[in-house]
C-alpha cells in the first residue's frame, strides 16, 4: 500500500482530532456512531471472511482510513461556520488551482493524450489519473455555486466574482473531457438549484441549453472546443455504440455482479477484486487503459477495480459490506434532510458535494490522490448533517 502524503496529513488529522477527544474540547455526536458503526461491523467481518486475508488486511485499513477515521476527524474539528468555511475555501483553492492548471495543459498541449492530442486538461495528477483534476474542480463548482446563489445579497461585485469563478471552473471541466464528472455534476448541480428556487433552476437550465445547442450547431469554435463538443455528443451513444472504456467498464460491472451472486454474504474479501475478475468476464474485457503524456509518457493502466463503488463494495465485500456502506450514506443524507435550511450555503454546498459523490460512485470508485478529499468532504457534509454547523 503506497503512502502518500495525504495520507500523512490524514493520520496527523485523526491524531488532533483523538487529542482533542481525549481532553474533552470536543464531543462525539451521537448520530456518528449511527453511521460509521455498521461500517467498521462490515469491513471487519468482510475481512475475517475474505478467501485471502493477508491481501485483504491493507484494504481494511485504507477504507477505515477514508471512509472513518478522516471523516471522523473532520466531523470532530469543524464545529462552527468558521471551521466550515475554512475547508470550503480551501476546496475553492486547490480547485482554482487545478483549473488554471487544466486550462493551460489544453491550451499548449502538454496534457493528456486524447485522439492523438496532447489536450486533455489532467492537472497535476497527470495522465495516470486522469479523472483526478476532475473531481477536484467539480468540487470546488459545487461549493462556489452554493455561495453564489447567495451571492446577490452581498452586492454586484460579489455576484460578478463568483460568476467569473464559475467560469473558470466550467472551462476546466470542459477541457477534462471527463463524461463521468459532467454527469455527476449536472445531477448535483440541478438538485441545488431546485432545492433553492425552481424559477431560478429553469432560467440557469435554459442558459445552459441555449449555450450548448449554439456550440452543438455551430461545431465549436475552435479546435479544444470542438472537441469538447464530440466528447460530450459519446454520452448519447454510451448505450448503443460504446467506445471502448465504456465497453469495459460495462465487462467490469458485470464480472462484479457475477462474483456478488457466487458470494453474496460477505464477498471476497477487499483488494480480492483484480484476483477473481478475470474468471467472471468476458473475452471482450481489454487488458488495461491506455495513458499519455507528455511528461510521464506512454503505458497501460490495470483494470484493478470494476469501477463502481457499489459494485466494489458488493464484490469485496457482500451483502454485510454494502450494509454498512448503505447505513453511512443513509445516516448522513436523512442529518441532511431533517436539518435543511434554505438560508444556509453551508447546507446547499453540503447537499451539491454529497449528491456528487453519491452519482459518481455509480460509475467510479475512490482510488489515488483524491481519496483523501474525499474523505475531508465526507466529513465536513456529515458536520452539517449531525448538527455540529449550524445556522
Amino acid at each position: 500500500m503506497e503512502v502518500t502524503a495525504g495520507d500523512v496529513a490524514g493520520v496527523l488529522l485523526v491524531l488532533v482530532a483523538t487529542l482533542l477527544l481525549v481532553v474533552g474540547r470536543v464531543a462525539m455526536p451521537r448520530a456518528a456512531l449511527l453511521a460509521f458503526g455498521p461500517l467498521v461491523a462490515g469491513l471487519g467481518i468482510s475481512t475475517v471472511c475474505s478467501a485471502d486475508i493477508a491481501s485483504s488486511l491493507p484494504g481494511f485499513v485504507r477504507d477505515v482510513q477514508i471512509f472513518v477515521l478522516v471523516p471522523l476527524a473532520v466531523l470532530l474539528l469543524v464545529r462552527d461556520r468558521r471551521d466550515f468555511a475554512i475547508v470550503c475555501s480551501s476546496v475553492l483553492v486547490l480547485g482554482f488551482w487545478e483549473a488554471g492548471y487544466g486550462i493551460w495543459q489544453s491550451v499548449t498541449g502538454n496534457g493528456a493524450s486524447m485522439g492523438g492530442a496532447y489536450i486533455r486538461a489532467v492537472g497535476t495528477f497527470g495522465a495516470g489519473n486522469v479523472m483526478g483534476m476532475s473531481v477536484v474542480v467539480g468540487m470546488a463548482f459545487l461549493t462556489l455555486t452554493a455561495f453564489a446563489l447567495f451571492a446577490p445579497r452581498r452586492g454586484l461585485v460579489a455576484a460578478c466574482a463568483a460568476l467569473g469563478g464559475l467560469g473558470v471552473l466550467g472551462v476546466a471541466l470542459a477541457f477534462s473531457l471527463s463524461r463521468g464528472t459532467w454527469i455527476a455534476l449536472g445531477v448535483a448541480a440541478v438538485l441545488t438549484l431546485v432545492l433553492f428556487d425552481r424559477w431560478t433552476a429553469v432560467k440557469v437550465l435554459a442558459c445552459c441549453a441555449s449555450l450548448l445547442l449554439v456550440l452543438v450547431v455551430g461545431g465549436g469554435v475552435g479546435g479544444g472546443s470542438q472537441v469538447v463538443v464530440e466528447r460530450s455528443k459519446t454520452l448519447v451513444g454510451s448505450v448503443s455504440d460504446p467506445d471502448q472504456s465504456v465497453d469495459d467498464r460495462y465487462s467490469l460491472w458485470a464480472a462484479a455482479v457475477r462474483i456478488w451472486e457466487d458470494n453474496p454474504g460477505t464477498g471476497v474479501g477487499l483488494k480480492n477484486f483484480p484476483a477473481f475478475r478475470d474468471a467472471y468476464a468476458g473475452i471482450e474485457l481489454s487488458s488495461g487503459s491506455e495513458t499519455d503524456d507528455p511528461v510521464h509518457g506512454y503505458s497501460r493502466q490495470p483494470l484493478l477495480s470494476p469501477h463502481s463503488e457499489y459494485l466494489l463494495f458488493l464484490s469485496e465485500q457482500g451483502a454485510v459490506g454494502f450494509a454498512g456502506f448503505a447505513a453511512l450514506i443513509g445516516v448522513v443524507v436523512a442529518g441532511l434532510w431533517r436539518r435543511r435550511s434554505a438560508r444556509d450555503p453551508f447546507w446547499f454546498a453540503s447537499v451539491g458535494l454529497m449528491t456528487f459523490l453519491l452519482v459518481n460512485f455509480l460509475y467510479a470508485d475512490l482510488g489515488g490522490p483524491t481519496c483523501a478529499l474525499a474523505a475531508i468532504v465526507l466529513g465536513v457534509v456529515a458536520s452539517r448533517a449531525f448538527g455540529a454547523v449550524r445556522e
